[in-house]
């Protein structure tokens, strides 16, 4: 069975899509998924808290699979995740910023090399979470051209729901020229102040720009919590964490998954 893939998007940076991403893989690894996290950010944050090792600044990864002057395929990078049922493909150092620039001068096909790697791949997972750079560059255009399902990562916050049409925009795009099939599979609100108001106010913007397009925001959002935070830095699972607030944090991330995964059936 060909692995289901998502892409965690949003241009804005700061809202938590790489947390995002290893809570939802963790979700899927306790289901006992295969999973595969693919760090598609130069910043490589995903990468520092989801290998198992540390992964060193002249080792292959993303961006030796997508550059033309590497050799290597995206199953020659990947390396072991934190937990059993996980591996990742990793990006740490400069040279994933390289190969974006790479590919803004590349010629035709240029919008589609992540797709064929992974291709080569999603025979071995069940799940295959992108993590996109906070942009819409070619790196993110690539994980939409990959992805069959784009998660919206986003806060409730007035620039979060501003931006939140360009994306939608931008994923529109790549539905026309690259990839027919893309759908949305949800919008995740994420460090939600449920108790402020101008939370409750964006919260409700949102779900009207959302259900203006046929779109859904996943219920209830995440809320903002020290634990979440802390859990990720240290590379566990918030299952793991020991306290029954983390427990219950770590099931909101399965919910959601069980959302995005039926969004795509």
């Amino acid at each position: 069975m060909t692995a289901q893939i998502f892409a965690l998007c949003n241009q804005k940076g700061g809202v938590g899509k790489s947390t995002t991403t290893f809570h939802l893989a963790r979700a899927a690894v306790l289901r006992g998924q295969r999973v595969l996290v693919v760090d598609n950010d130069p910043q490589g944050n995903l990468t520092s808290v989801a290998a198992a090792e540390p992964v060193g600044e002249d080792q292959a990864g993303l961006a030796d699979a997508l550059s033309a002057r590497a050799p290597e395929t995206i199953r020659d990078v990947i390396v072991p995740g934190v937990w059993p049922g996980l591996d990742v493909v990793p990006t740490s150092g400069v040279t994933l910023g390289s190969v974006r620039d790479e590919l803004v001068i590349a010629g035709a096909g240029r919008e589609g090399r992540l797709r064929e790697a992974l291709a080569a791949v999603a025979g071995d997972y069940d799940v295959i979470l992108i993590d996109c750079a906070p942009s819409l560059d070619q790196l993110t255009i690539n994980g939409l051209t990959a992805a069959q399902g784009v998660v919206v990562v986003t806060h409730s916050k007035l620039w979060s729901a501003n931006g939140l049409a360009q994306l939608l925009d931008t994923i529109e795009s790549v539905r026309g020229y690259y990839n027919p099939e893309l759908r949305v599979a949800g919008i995740i609100v994420n460090q939600h102040e449920e108790n402020t108001v101008s939370g409750k106010t964006w919260l409700d913007e949102l779900h009207q720009a959302a259900e203006s397009r046929g779109l859904s925001v996943l219920s209830p959002p995440i809320p903002k919590r020290v634990v979440i935070a802390d859990a990720t830095e240290a590379a566990r699972g918030l299952d793991e964490w020991g306290s029954a607030e983390a427990t219950a944090l770590g099931q909101l991330y399965a919910d959601h998954l069980t959302s995005i995964e039926g969004a795509l059936s």
